[in-house]
């Protein structure tokens, strides 16, 4: 059962388009939570608004599942989402996702690296970015 759900989920967010923000309330429970590194929000409302906004400023936004690894009730989603098909910019991310017995969402959370997938690639923060990363690092020579 969980398989079909994740099926479904999977297939809303590879071909999200303005059109289908609609299915969020069939997607997923009333007081869904749902969080990513910039966001944490309850409700159908607040995380349509989420897509609108992200739709709104990335119109060519892609997200594409690359595998997904269900559990009982749940399911781990790798996913690469690509805001600009113009840009060269790929952030590759894993989302956790907890079904109800029904199949609908009840919690959706993202885990990506904000700063070395996005901030350090932008221009006006990469080169700040970018220099916080290396002061973190246990030796810069080890890294690849």
């Amino acid at each position: 059962m969980t398989d079909d759900f994740i099926a479904r989920y999977c297939e809303f967010f590879e071909s999200l388009d303005a059109d289908r923000l609609d299915e969020i309330d069939s997607l997923f429970h009333p007081q869904a939570l749902f969080r990513d590194p910039f966001n944490q929000v309850c409700g159908h409302a607040a995380i349509r608004r989420i897509f609108k906004h992200l739709l709104q400023e990335h119109p060519h936004t892609r997200f594409r599942v690359l595998e997904s690894v269900p559990s009982v009730l749940s399911a781990y989603i790798r996913w690469t989402f690509k805001p600009d098909s113009e840009r060269d910019l790929e952030i590759e991310g894993l989302s956790r996702v907890v079904f109800d017995e029904n199949g609908a969402v009840i919690e959706h959370r993202d885990y990506w690296d904000s700063a070395s997938e996005l901030f350090a690639r932008l221009p006006l923060t990469g080169l700040p970015t970018r220099w916080l990363l290396r002061r973190a690092q246990a030796c810069h020579e080890d890294q690849i």
